[in-house]
């Protein structure tokens, strides 16, 4: 049997990305675009990034619910969506303050999931449309001072999984991309949190060597692309191998 590889193409699919400047987002933009997508980025401040040709940024604010409200009525069908935006903040339990919990779970866990039930609300997403979700390995492999992101990280890809069983009579799909650790700026600021021979211990657990912002991109192109049509409700783990190790 011959396998067409248009079935990989995201050619006339429209995919909006948030968090499109970051490391990961941005990422992307690049390769959703070189496979022939529409893209819509949302971005926090759209006059502080480098605007890509061929991609349409709007600046959303996820604590105005106004801004939301308004992003969602100027866009038009969606075959997919990448929710990449995220933070990281690291602290101890007894450290760990209410606010910061808060912040950590609004941007990680709040926003994808109100942005979801908006865009359904509003029936943006076309038939056989795409969720993907980024989560993390610390959902099921927490580390110390992850408290916040790790349940985060946890919630959201119990979230994805109800979006597969509510949407699926529509063919739409909803999955999760949980990476290790990605060089990207979150990534360089670990680099100076810890010492060289600390950061260079914890890299040789790789075997595959460090992820980087495109390999996250390529496994997402797979899932908003019609080659993964029978694919929902999973969590894909990018970790070159570090839990093979029984991390």
């Amino acid at each position: 049997m011959i396998i067409s590889l248009d079935a990989f193409s995201l050619h006339n699919k429209t995919i909006l990305i948030t968090g499109a400047s970051g490391g990961i987002g941005s990422a992307h933009v690049q390769r959703l675009l070189a496979l022939g997508a529409n893209v819509i980025g949302l971005v926090r401040e759209a006059n502080k990034i480098q605007a890509i040709d061929g991609v349409d940024y709007i600046e959303v604010d996820y604590t105005q619910n106004s801004s939301v409200e308004t992003m969602c009525n100027s866009i038009g069908q969606l075959d997919g969506i990448v929710h990449c935006a995220g933070v990281v903040q690291p602290f101890p339990i007894k450290f760990l303050s209410e606010d910061k919990l808060k912040e950590t779970m609004f941007i990680n866990f709040e926003v994808p999931v109100m942005l979801s039930r908006l865009l359904l609300k509003k029936k943006k997403f076309n038939e056989g449309a795409s969720h993907v979700f980024i989560s993390s390995i610390s959902a099921d492999h927490p580390h110390k001072g992850g408290a916040a992101y790790a349940s985060s990280k946890a919630a959201l890809q119990a979230f994805s999984k109800v979006v597969a069983l509510e949407t699926s009579h529509l063919k739409m799909r909803a999955n999760c991309i949980s990476p290790a650790m990605i060089k990207t700026a979150m990534y360089d600021i670990a680099e100076k949190g810890m010492s060289k021979e600390n950061m260079d211990e914890h890299i040789s657990h790789y075997p595959l060597g460090m992820g980087l912002p495109e390999d996250v991109a390529n496994t997402s192109a797979f899932l908003l692309s019609n080659a993964s049509r029978w694919i929902t409700g999973i969590n894909i783990t990018l970790d070159g191998g570090f839990l093979l190790e029984g991390k």
